[in-house]
């Protein structure tokens, strides 16, 4: 069951993402979307790279798309599964790390995308977002 995602959530969510990129020294783009898909929360951190704004929005909406983290869904887009093409459909997926749900208690109310780090720090940022 999807709830409606509130901005205190979103700014919960975005707020201990970057908390855990600081730690980690990562200047990242983190993407916060509802649970419908549409954007409740963004931060660029400074000097984050432009080309990474994409890749996070496309690993939230990866893992809203499927409910599922970014980097399981890579694992369907993996050629040797006969699956060609569809990394290119709804827009474009991102099948690596650091597309996760959020949630509060056992429901999903947000999804996060970050990038601007390794695939490996990316999911450690998310991750840090992911629980409310």
């Amino acid at each position: 069951m999807n709830m409606e995602t509130t901005q205190k959530q979103a700014f919960a969510s975005l707020e201990k993402a970057m908390n855990k990129a600081n730690e980690l020294g990562v200047n990242a783009n983190i993407t916060i979307l509802d649970t419908t898909g549409y954007l409740k929360a963004f931060a660029r951190m400074d000097e984050a790279y432009l080309g990474s704004i994409d890749i996070a929005m496309g690993k939230a909406k990866t893992a809203m798309l499927f409910r599922m983290n970014s980097e399981s869904v890579g694992e369907f887009l993996n050629p040797a599964n006969g699956t060609y093409g569809m990394v290119n459909t709804n827009g474009g997926l991102v099948g690596f790390k650091g597309g996760v749900p959020v949630t509060a208690g056992n429901q999903i109310v947000a999804y996060i995308g970050v990038s601007g780090g390794s695939p490996d720090q990316d999911f450690e940022i998310a991750t840090a977002g992911s629980q409310l």
